[in-house]
């Protein structure tokens, strides 16, 4: 199981970033809102763009905007190994697909808790990540949503329904050491406040393995 660690939750984020960067983490998941498609906000891209000064981990980017074009550009210039868009925005989504794709970067679509799985089919041949929300999108530190497991494997059986094989699947939203369980069909987990609220972020990460 490969884990992303989100540092929303920080008080203190160059402090947080250094320690995670210490860790054996895989990504840090860095979510990005702009006050539209989620009500939050996050640090505009001028701060953000120096995340280098305090990681060398690859960056996986969520992206909670209503319009993706102008973070993509600014995000594809980081070390980042996915940028995911949400499936709800009203917008090209295989313009944003693509946009993506041609800074060399891997495409994920996210979608809310109550998003209509098949909904993803269109896209399933273009992208190489889905990443279920277990929560609302939007704010750190929810409960995991019961019944997410039950998304997680019916997004399995799509794949397997249409011989896809490539596309990993990832959760967000509420993962701890209690909930993880429920996440044993994905291959990367996200965890925020769990990780970065603890006194030892690797202890914390090691019981999501």
């Amino acid at each position: 199981m490969k884990t992303s660690i989100s540092f929303l939750s920080s008080n203190n984020p160059p402090r947080d970033l250094k320690l995670l960067n210490e860790t054996d983490t895989d990504f840090i998941h860095l979510d990005i809102m702009d006050g539209k498609f989620v009500k939050n906000k996050t640090m505009p891209f001028r701060e953000m763009k120096n995340i280098y000064k305090y990681t060398n981990k690859r960056l996986d980017v969520h992206l909670m905007v209503s319009e993706p074009e102008k973070y993509i550009e600014n995000y594809s210039t980081l070390n980042t190994e996915y940028i995911t868009i949400h499936l709800e925005i009203i917008g090209d989504i295989n313009k944003y697909i693509q946009m993506i794709k041609s800074y060399g970067i891997k495409a994920g679509i996210a979608i809310k808790p109550n998003t209509n799985v098949r909904d993803i089919v269109p896209y399933l041949p273009y992208i190489d990540l889905i990443l279920v929300m277990s929560v609302e999108p939007g704010e750190g530190g929810q409960e995991f949503i019961s019944g997410s497991d039950d998304k997680i494997r019916e997004i399995r059986k799509l794949l397997e329904e249409y011989n896809i094989n490539d596309v990993v699947v990832s959760v967000d939203g509420g993962v701890n050491d209690k909930t993880i369980e429920y996440c044993r069909d994905c291959d990367i987990v996200v965890s925020g406040s769990y990780i970065i609220n603890s006194d030892n972020f690797q202890e914390k990460i090691d019981t999501l393995r």
